[in-house]
């Protein structure tokens, strides 16, 4: 699959791309020259929650591309059954058409498990992967829930795509201060929690679409697990995980930490960071990002 980029809008740190596939605009960016790196953002977020690693990476000497999925920021948001598989063709075919060197992924969150799946089923286009704070899948598996918990995420996902209560839902869920509120849950740091990056997860929202998305998101299945992914994994990896995550709890990164020693994989634990490291704790995250980057060469 090919693709068309054209400029759509100048930011002051970075300008906003947009490359159509198979039909569907889909937005990026890309700063600075040298080797390739492409970043992707985990449920919910967009280019934007990189703004703090673009330029940094960029000015280290590396092309860094960024992507919002297909459902997400502002790419298109389409009424499909979204999975991680269809985000792994989009971004498989993103590279086909737009960088077609060996590229290192970076993910955070469904990001990281993104990067895992990319690494593992399509090598070729690998020269390593940054895993932060990777998610276990896209949803949890029904046996990672106890059976309530289980009926009301099924109930809940069930009333966001409906017609009746789906948007009345959705508009609540959206709210800046529930967006606030769960930011709370998952950054250590209070003061990370900026009006800026509350804007930033609250606008894609208000587009046409982005309700359906969300339901769809919340039913569809998990996706490979990476203890199934790591066997095939041949690439070098860096997996940087926030300590103080409730989300992806740093006692699920031991199935990464036992490989350090049988393969190229290299664990960080960064102190007072949760789930989002590299917003939350930057300056740390591009440092150890960059000496591994250096490393591999």
């Amino acid at each position: 699959m090919t693709g068309t980029a054209n400029q759509v809008v100048s930011l002051p740190t970075f300008e906003k791309l947009t490359w159509d596939w198979q039909g569907h605009s889909i937005q990026y960016t890309v700063l600075g020259t040298g080797e390739p790196l492409v970043l992707i953002h985990g449920f919910g977020a967009s280019i934007g929650h990189w703004r703090k690693n673009i330029p940094v990476l960029a000015q280290a000497g590396y092309q860094v591309y960024a992507i919002d999925l297909l459902g997400f920021g502002g790419s298109a948001k389409p009424a499909l059954d979204y999975t991680v598989e269809l985000w792994v063709e989009l971004i498989r075919d993103f590279w086909a058409a737009n960088i077609q060197r060996p590229t290192v992924f970076i993910g955070n969150s469904i990001g990281g498990l993104l990067c895992l799946m990319i690494l593992a089923n399509h090598p070729e286009i690998a020269a390593g992967g940054v895993l932060l704070n990777p998610a276990g899948g896209l949803n949890h598996r029904p046996e990672e829930l106890n059976l309530p918990l289980r009926l009301v995420m099924g109930t809940f996902a069930k009333l966001v795509g409906s017609k009746q209560f789906g948007r009345w839902m959705f508009d609540q869920v959206r709210q800046k201060g529930r967006i606030r509120n769960s930011l709370r849950q998952v950054y250590r740091d209070p003061e990370a929690i900026t009006d800026e990056l509350v804007d930033l997860l609250h606008e894609p929202s208000c587009h046409p679409g982005a309700q359906q998305v969300f339901a769809s998101v919340l039913m569809a299945p998990p996706g490979p697990k990476p203890t199934e992914l790591l066997p095939n994994i041949q690439s070098p990896l860096l997996v940087i995980w926030g300590e103080a995550d409730p989300w992806t709890p740093i006692a699920g990164s031991q199935i990464y930490q036992s490989l350090v020693h049988s393969q190229p994989v290299q664990f960080v634990s960064i102190p007072n960071a949760g789930h989002c490291p590299h917003d939350e704790r930057p300056e740390v995250v591009n440092e150890f990002i960059i000496q591994w980057l250096t490393e591999q060469k």
